[in-house]
């Protein structure tokens, strides 16, 4: 419980539905029910660039929202996953356009803890540590986890 005018602590948690990101979840929640903090599963997205082309922005309206139907999907089922009984843990989901590393960053901002997966979806195979992982452990504002796989 918090006092009056007291901050909740907040995890953020990048998710992109791999599994990575779910383990990544999974401890922060694990964490978040230790310490009393609020999780907030927030998944980026953005239109990538094609070869030698300057970043499309965003995705016409339809598309945009078309997309963000399948994420809110991913997300949910990612949580699902994580977290056997919801009533026990304080979730927060946030969807943003964007790159994952400067919306994690940015998110970072107002955060406890930042809790990453070691590789998702854009991991090139072998890579111990993923593009990602990499920019928030060196630009976050707050501490970061990266959580390894089995």
């Amino acid at each position: 419980m918090t006092s009056d005018g007291e901050v909740q602590p907040v995890v953020v948690v990048g998710v992109d539905g791999s599994p990575e990101s779910v383990a990544a979840l999974t401890w922060a929640g694990r964490y978040a029910a230790a310490t009393g903090a609020t999780v907030r599963a927030v998944y980026a997205w953005h239109v990538p660039a094609m070869a030698g082309m300057p970043a499309a922005g965003k995705a016409p309206e339809p598309v945009t929202a078309e997309i963000e139907e399948r994420i809110r999907a991913d997300v949910t089922e990612a949580i699902a996953k994580a977290f056997p009984d919801p009533s026990t843990a304080k979730i927060e989901t946030k969807i943003a356009h964007g790159h994952p590393a400067e919306v994690l960053i940015d998110e970072s901002e107002h955060a406890s803890l930042l809790v990453v997966g070691h590789r998702g979806h854009g991991a090139f195979t072998g890579m111990l540590v993923g593009s990602v992982s990499i920019h928030c452990v060196t630009h976050a504002a707050c501490p970061v986890v990266v959580v390894r796989g089995s």
